[in-house]
């Protein structure tokens, strides 16, 4: 019998300017793989391994991240963006309000601006971390 573990949303993507991390890499899992930039790496291993555990994921430090934390001015720093599907609602043309998922980017600010309460209400699932490769270079 061959055990299987959960890949979906374990990767990482690269394009000419942006990198983008699957959020259910552990911390240190992030740290030892090296298909991930050198960079976003120690950035990781000096800056938010510190003040999480190795077996947290990417999900739950975003997911927990406060505003005053020394980790969001990392990430606010890096440029990053959160892929997060939540719940919407939207009148029809005849009045209904139909609730649905909606998947979009948005800010590191607004992330941390939504309180757990709220992130409760609405669903919030975090997918992934976008960042600048060009402001990686300056954190």
């Amino acid at each position: 019998m061959t055990k299987q573990t959960y890949e979906d949303y374990k990767y990482f993507l690269q394009d000419a300017g942006y990198f983008y991390v699957g959020s259910k890499y552990t911390l240190r899992e992030i740290t030892e793989c090296e298909d991930i930039l050198f960079k976003f790496r120690k950035v990781t291993a000096e800056s938010i391994l510190p003040k999480f555990t190795e077996t947290d994921t990417l999900e739950t430090v975003l997911y927990y991240l406060e505003p005053g934390n020394f980790v969001f001015q990392v990430l606010k720093q890096m440029g990053a963006q959160v892929r997060v599907s939540m719940l919407s609602r939207k009148k029809s043309l005849f009045g209904k309000e139909k609730e649905s998922y909606v998947t979009k980017y948005i800010g590191i600010k607004e992330l941390v601006s939504i309180s757990e309460e709220d992130k409760k209400k609405l669903g919030v699932v975090i997918q992934e971390l976008k960042g600048s490769k060009l402001a990686l270079l300056t954190v």
